[in-house]
């Protein structure tokens, strides 16, 4: 049975159920961050997916990177699975943008957070396009 990682639960907002993942938004606003989590029990990497998964993956990865892209204003998309603290595998999709406090450098352990506000939570939530054809 799928179970999210407690940091994941504890640092992250859900935003949508995909077909294959559950898309959660990182609490910090500093950063238009989304993150895609695979219900797959036990896989901690990419290539641990089958193929039919990796396929899927891949699909809404796209699928979430134009959507951030219309949705966002940021200067590069960071598309990444590190998984160094967080051993469940985990698609980060990081927008950043020059006058980001961290750029050009990683995003991870720059600074304090800023916590999103609820109603900007649900912006963002109700601006995404909850339909399986978007992601299909």
């Amino acid at each position: 049975m799928f179970k999210l990682d407690e940091r994941l639960q504890r640092d992250t907002f859900p935003v949508a159920s995909l077909p294959l993942c559950e898309l959660l938004l990182s609490n910090n606003a500093h950063y238009p961050w989304l993150i895609l989590v695979p219900r797959r029990e036990g896989i901690t990497e990419i290539h641990q997916l089958d193929h039919a998964d990796r396929d899927q993956l891949w699909r809404e990865s796209h699928q979430v990177s134009v959507w951030m892209a219309d949705h966002f204003q940021f200067d590069k998309l960071n598309v990444g699975a590190l998984g160094n603290v967080v051993s469940q595998l985990h698609l980060h999709h990081v927008g950043r943008r020059k006058d980001d406090p961290a750029w050009p450098g990683p995003v991870w352990g720059h600074g304090a957070t800023i916590s999103y506000l609820p109603e900007q939570v649900e912006e963002i939530k109700s601006a995404f396009p909850w339909t399986t054809a978007f992601v299909g």
